[in-house]
């Protein structure tokens, strides 16, 4: 049985955390699904990817404690590359992804949130990242993407207290884009993945490119990166169609990914 799965949805997909009787945790075989359910996603018409959790508790309520309890150095450290392997593929995969967050997602629960471009939540969402009181630090990532995410201050105070916080607050500090009813979530999620496939793939690509990766660079190389996609998006097809069909008063266009 698959510990996670993933449904095709014309210009969109959706991969499922599905382990719902342990709360979606993560150990050694539900990362590895997770790694397979990455590999089926057909980027070449895929243009915008969702990931959630099955059923109303849990996103993904941490890392498998069972499993880690007994780690050695090597063992954790190892663990810990795993994971931050497979998130770093999700944050660099060239369509965004969007984190449709249902109840609890804490430790690499919340890091597999943050390795998504941005992230809905239903109104019964819990974030923390709770790993000091189990005598550990984050693994997953974070303590890099939560202090990029909400701000070191806000970052350190969730991970030195190990508190975890609702979903108003994780809107509040910037956490979440947006918070709605469980019934909501996955609708809003998909509304929010079908609108920006119907954009122009390479261009939504360049963008997602040009924000992660100008982020780690200083204000004239972000401005000569963003110069330099902005320009391979001319005398592409999608680029001569969505002018012309501004030009032509069109709504429709067919964008081709060329």
């Amino acid at each position: 049985m698959s510990f996670v799965t993933y449904e095709n949805k014309g210009a969109y997909g959706i991969i499922t955390m599905n382990r719902p009787q342990a709360l979606n945790a993560l150990d050694s075989q539900v990362l590895d699904d997770l790694s397979a359910a990455l590999d089926e996603v057909d980027l070449n018409t895929v243009r915008a990817l969702i990931i959630t959790g099955a059923g109303e508790k849990s996103f993904v309520a941490g890392a498998d404690i069972k499993e880690m309890a007994g780690l050695t150095k090597a063992e954790g450290t190892a663990f810990g590359k795993k994971g931050n392997d497979i998130f770093r593929r999700i944050e660099t995969l060239p369509i965004p992804v969007i984190a449709a967050v249902n109840g609890f997602a804490l430790g690499g629960g919340c890091e597999l949130s943050m390795s998504c471009d941005f992230r809905i939540c239903s109104d019964n969402a819990v974030f923390g990242q709770p790993e000091v009181g189990l005598g550990i630090t984050p693994g997953f990532g974070g303590t890099q993407r939560l202090a990029r995410i909400v701000g070191p201050g806000y970052a350190k105070q969730m991970i030195y207290t190990a508190r975890n916080i609702k979903a108003d607050e994780a809107l509040r500090i910037g956490l979440v884009n947006q918070v709605v009813s469980q019934a909501d979530l996955l609708p809003t999620a998909e509304k929010l993945a079908a609108g920006i496939a119907k954009n122009a793939p390479i261009a939504v690509r360049m963008c997602k490119k040009a924000v992660n990766e100008g982020l780690d660079l200083d204000m004239d190389q972000a401005i000569e990166l963003e110069e330099k996609l902005f320009g391979e998006c001319f005398e592409t097809h999608d680029q001569k169609e969505g002018m012309n069909a501004f030009m032509e008063k069109r709504k429709e266009k067919n964008f081709t990914n060329n």
